[in-house]
């Protein structure tokens, strides 16, 4: 299956969502929410967005965030990776905790902020874990109306909201009674907004994939995650990372997939990525070696490789 549209863009507003692994919790306890909180100021920290709105609740989340740099790709893999690690070391499991990618709308701000932040905070209404947004923790909603939230910005959402926070909420409670969809008129799965908006994204799309060097070797300036790589090409693969990681007289191909990038996308030594894997330092070149010859033959492979690079490149 092709992967969904993703642009990379400067100044651009998504609405973000990640659902669990096979539907399941991914929050199951006060710390886990702390925590992932905290996974996205550290972000904030590092790749320099804007938080407008979010609710997290026990098996997906929502965002809305506007990136300063043509980065969201490396701001949720960031994230995701982030708190993936930490749920599976607390709970000494491995494997997926979010399903596949994170989904990503470009939405226009001027048009939709309104209609999406009430969708965004009536989640846990809709949900019915709470009556009233207010009575909600892990949500921006209380941070709307007054709480201390150092994850927003009051005063862009402010602009945004062209209305003070007693009308706000009483368009949010409104919302109770009479739902709607934001998402109705959604455009080729990944743009929200009016007609001049979606040709003006459009083109940006186009312009993105004409400048993006589509090709195998690529300058990583910095080393990806080893458990990060495996878990990605578990999913796209059907394995779990433990089948990966097992060791094995005669690896499984997307084994091989793993190896060979984790010696294009990580800093380790072979020496280092055998014993991750549990073998010698010599099968690693070799493993990698029988990828990258099949990658000539096999269009098939090829595509699948490389759309896991990509993802990785951002």
């Amino acid at each position: 299956m092709a992967r969904p549209y993703r642009l990379q863009a400067e100044h651009c507003f998504y609405h973000i969502t990640s659902r669990g692994d096979d539907r399941k919790k991914i929050f199951l306890n006060d710390r886990d929410y702390q925590k992932f909180l905290e996974y996205i100021s550290l972000a904030k920290a590092k790749f320099h967005f804007h938080v407008y709105a979010y609710c997290l609740l026990t098996n997906h989340y929502h965002l809305l965030l506007e990136t300063t740099q043509a980065n969201i790709s490396k701001v949720m893999h960031y994230i995701n990776g982030s708190y993936t690690t930490y749920y599976n070391t607390k709970r000494k499991r491995s494997g997926h905790v979010f399903q596949g990618r994170f989904k990503s709308l470009v939405v226009d701000k001027d048009s939709y902020f309104l209609e999406l932040s009430r969708y965004i905070h009536l989640n846990p209404v809709k949900a019915k874990i709470a009556e009233i947004p207010e009575a909600y923790l892990w949500s921006s909603y209380l941070g709307y109306m007054g709480k201390k939230d150092p994850l927003l910005v009051l005063d862009r959402i402010k602009q945004c909201l062209d209305m003070d926070m007693n009308q706000y909420r009483q368009f949010v409670l409104q919302g109770i009674d009479k739902p709607i969809d934001p998402f109705k008129s959604v455009y080729a799965g990944f743009l929200l907004g009016p007609a001049p908006f979606i040709k003006e994204k459009l083109k940006d799309l186009k312009d993105q994939a004409q400048s993006k060097e589509i090709a195998y070797r690529g300058d990583i300036s910095e080393g990806v995650d080893i458990d990060s790589i495996t878990h990605e090409v578990a999913y796209i693969y059907h394995k779990k990372a433990k089948e990966l990681y097992a060791s094995k007289k005669k690896p499984v191909f997307a084994k091989k997939v793993a190896i060979c990038l984790a010696k294009r996308l990580t800093h380790l030594t072979n020496a280092e990525i055998g014993a991750k894997f549990g073998i010698t330092y010599s099968a690693v070149s070799k493993a990698a070696g029988d990828v990258e010859r099949l990658m000539k033959e096999d269009k098939d492979v090829n595509h699948k490789v490389v759309g896991i690079i990509s993802h990785f490149k951002g």
